[in-house]
């Protein structure tokens, strides 16, 4: 059974950006799980993909549930390098990008016993061949930094099905390369209502569906796509002086004019599409405006604009770092929150599975 996809777009000219999520029903009646590993800065390529669209839905009613998934670090790597360094970056990042922690629980992982807890019934609903088949864990594997596979990595889709299910989230915003680890999600839901009803017959678990935005794909400043852990990405925090720097060194061709053309001329429509979200235009205006000022105009317009764009999300960043007892105090809330809804689900689970 594949999972049912809802498609997030931007339904009127001057919605707030390209992408932006509109829900066509009751926003408020949707609960979102989504969130990050805390392995490094967040980047333009998160903001634009993923940070936006969550502040759109929680500004829209939606209950947002975020998970800083400080466990999941060591899922392609053998230690949790500066945890809490990365994990209060992260918190930052939310809070400068507009999530509201009175709107949106942020909590760390680790921080919900009974969230894990579910773990071991959920892996007792899926088989050793379906997760050997699982082509996400298969590419992450691929790309592992460990000389051996852990059991961590390889039960991680499930890992993820109770991160989703703890909550009863009945979206999970993901790419089209996620999808298959929502599959499993799926999988685990429908198995457990199906072995473990209710005695009136209702079921535990909602069946998570994907929300998948428009949202384009950013390329790194090397033509690939932007990831903190490939160097070649633009991080939120940066200062101005090192946004400069970074693009700069992005690659683009010896073509003087500029136009925007993703298949032939991938790093340039990169750069191009860059400056374009930043300013709220099409690609290809921009592209258009630049004309024959070759890859130095181009630059220098990409810096301009992105500087311009971050400014008062880095002011806000800088404003919050000063005080990192509040970060601490948004985790401490969002794990009290995250802990009432976990103990609850748990407890519903022992109930119908005869648990003592």
């Amino acid at each position: 059974m594949t999972a049912e996809i809802i498609t997030i777009t931007a339904t009127a000219p001057d919605a707030a950006a390209a992408g932006a999520p509109v829900l066509t029903d009751d926003p408020t009646a949707h609960r979102v799980l989504t969130g990050d590993r805390p392995t490094g800065p967040l980047h333009l390529g998160h903001y634009f993909g993923t940070l936006r669209n969550r502040v759109l839905l929680q500004d829209q009613g939606v209950d947002m549930f975020v998970v800083v998934a400080d466990y999941q670090v060591i899922t392609d790597r053998d230690i949790a390098d500066r945890l809490a360094e990365h994990t209060e970056s992260l918190v930052l990042d939310y809070l400068a990008a507009g999530l509201d922690p009175e709107r949106a629980t942020i909590f760390a992982h680790s921080a919900v016993p009974a969230l894990n807890q579910l773990l071991l019934p959920f892996l007792s609903l899926v088989s050793v061949a379906e997760l050997s088949r699982n082509p996400t864990v298969k590419d992450e594997i691929a790309h592992s930094r460990q000389s051996a596979v852990s059991g961590l990595m390889f039960t991680y889709p499930v890992h993820q099905a109770a991160d989703i299910l703890f909550c009863k989230a009945d979206l999970v915003p993901v790419g089209q390369d996620q999808l298959p680890h929502l599959e499993v999600a799926r999988t685990v839901a429908r198995r457990f209502n199906e072995r473990y009803p209710h005695a009136d017959g209702s079921v535990v678990f909602p069946l998570p569906q994907a929300l998948l935005s428009d949202a384009p794909m950013l390329l790194g400043t090397d033509g690939g796509k932007m990831s903190k852990s490939r160097g070649n990405a633009i991080p939120l925090g940066a200062t101005e002086d090192e946004t400069a720097r970074i693009i700069r060194a992005a690659r683009t061709d010896a073509d003087r004019h500029i136009d925007y053309d993703p298949v032939d001329r991938p790093g340039v429509a990169g750069l191009v599409l860059l400056a374009a979200l930043c300013q709220d235009r099409a690609p290809e205006a921009v592209a258009e405006e630049i004309g024959d000022g070759g890859a130095a105009a181009l630059k220098r317009t990409v810096t301009e604009s992105v500087n311009e764009y971050l400014r008062p999300m880095r002011a806000r960043r800088a404003e919050l770092a000063a005080d990192r007892g509040h970060l601490r105090q948004v985790l401490h809330d969002g794990a009290e929150r995250a802990n009432a809804v976990a103990d609850a689900t748990l407890a519903e689970v022992r109930e119908v599975m005869g648990a003592i």
